[in-house]
């Protein structure tokens, strides 16, 4: 884990990489073929994109938002946004927000960046997947730190990680 901390939030600037070697067995034990991609640390999808050499529209960006009282995770291409109103009509709540750092830290031991598109049993979070992602030929995520990355195929990844096809995301 790294000593640096960003500031007022106290969470480290880094995922504790608990997370990254859960991820990194599951895939030993599951024979998931993937191409790991080790890098220096990127703040943006479009930093991850170029140091993967991959295009953006494959990057899955995984969200956490809080949904009225529980925390989900949202995965969309990274060239797409994600339109909280179409979350709340098509979940039928009343409140969605992002889930601030302290409270990504708290439930994960990850910092915003080094969400990888998993739920349980990976992440305890239910998994909602954007078409925007499942109709890609392949998924590239950054895997549990935010200097690594992993690129496979999508239906080895719809296999592994069963989403809930939910369409949430604009351009």
């Amino acid at each position: 884990m790294s000593d640096s901390r960003d500031g007022d939030a106290g969470v480290p600037a880094e995922a504790d990489g608990r997370v990254a070697a859960a991820l990194a067995a599951w895939f030993e034990q599951r024979g998931v073929a993937h191409r790991r991609v080790e890098h220096a640390p990127t703040q943006t999808s479009e930093e991850s994109a170029r140091v993967r050499r991959e295009p953006l529209e494959i990057g899955g960006k995984a969200l956490l938002l809080k949904i009225d009282d529980a925390f989900a995770l949202f995965v969309l291409s990274a060239a797409r946004r994600l339109d909280n109103a179409a979350i709340r009509n098509a979940l039928g709540v009343r409140k969605a927000r992002f889930a601030t750092r302290e409270e990504l830290w708290a439930a994960t031991g990850l910092v915003p960046g080094s969400v990888p598109p998993f739920g349980e049993p990976l992440l305890p979070f239910a998994l909602h997947a954007d078409p925007s992602i499942l109709d890609q030929p392949r998924i590239a995520f950054n895997a549990g730190l935010l200097t690594r990355s992993c690129v496979l195929a999508t239906a080895d990844w719809i296999d592994l990680a069963r989403p809930t096809r939910l369409a949430f995301s604009t351009a």
